[in-house]
């Protein structure tokens, strides 16, 4: 069995202490990280390569960031989403493990609605689409986790009717999600608890926490050839309730190894 889980970290050097402690509990074979917010020189490799993980990182100061954790050896394939050699964020890193192909995602979150972030977030989309679609061509098991800034359905937000005009739930960004989808895609979580309530976000303010306040945008994608393989997935809060936490929480899946 391979246990993979993805993870917006927001800033993995502050978070260090709890990823640490949330590794040696959990033991996945294979970790997505996101919103690293650090240089690739600057990334503590050390620490992480000690508990047998070996590295892949794209990294920027201070923002963004994606990094994949693997206890097999790793093959870096991309370190950005095709389509836009002008696109110079750190949000997009894909890489084989074993005959696995697996990318580490950080969406653009788009708002303000009607400004040029919300078009970024669609135009990044779009690449996004076009890249998965030749992916899938290769009938490899293919995983795409990651902080997608995006709440699928009503039911994956606290305040559909407070977050209607949000980049996060925006009917175009889910149109966009909701094609990406229809190329193949299975959400892991989701297919094994078609649920309310269950979310991987919750904001630091105003108590978003302790009222349950929360939007599930962290999702793993899994290619047929996944999906066939799918034996668990869940969320892990426990991160979410330690101290100095990231304001997201793991998100996690199972896969047999045929």
């Amino acid at each position: 069995m391979t246990k993979i889980a993805t993870w917006n970290v927001n800033s993995v050097r502050r978070r260090l202490p709890n990823l640490l402690a949330w590794l040696k509990e959990s033991r996945p074979d294979i970790v997505l990280l996101q919103e690293t917010k650090v240089t690739d020189d600057q990334f503590p490799r050390e620490e992480i390569e000690d508990l047998g993980y070996n590295l892949a990182v794209a990294g920027q100061k201070a923002y963004n960031g994606v990094a994949i954790l693997s206890m097999p050896m790793i093959e870096v394939t991309q370190r950005v989403l095709p389509g836009d050699p002008s696109d110079t964020h750190a949000r997009y890193l894909e890489v084989l493990i074993g005959t696995m192909r697996i990318a580490s995602l950080y969406l653009p979150n788009g708002n303000p609605i009607g400004t040029e972030k919300f078009r970024y977030k669609l135009k990044w989309m779009e690449r996004l689409l076009s890249h998965t679609k030749e992916l899938l061509e290769t009938e490899e098991v293919l995983i795409l986790g990651g902080d997608f800034n995006i709440c699928p359905t009503d039911d994956d937000v606290y305040d559909p009717k407070g977050f209607a005009e949000d980049a996060v739930c925006h009917q175009e960004s889910r149109d966009r999600y909701r094609t990406l989808c229809h190329l193949g895609l299975t959400d892991a979580f989701y297919t094994l608890h078609p649920k309310q309530g269950v979310y991987s976000y919750w904001d630091y303010q105003a108590g978003s926490w302790n009222k349950n306040n929360g939007l599930r945008i962290d999702h793993l994608l899994l290619s047929p050839e996944a999906a066939d393989r799918l034996q668990e997935s869940g969320i892990d809060k426990g991160p979410r309730g330690k101290e100095n936490p990231s304001d997201h929480t793991p998100v996690w899946c199972v896969l047999d190894d045929r």
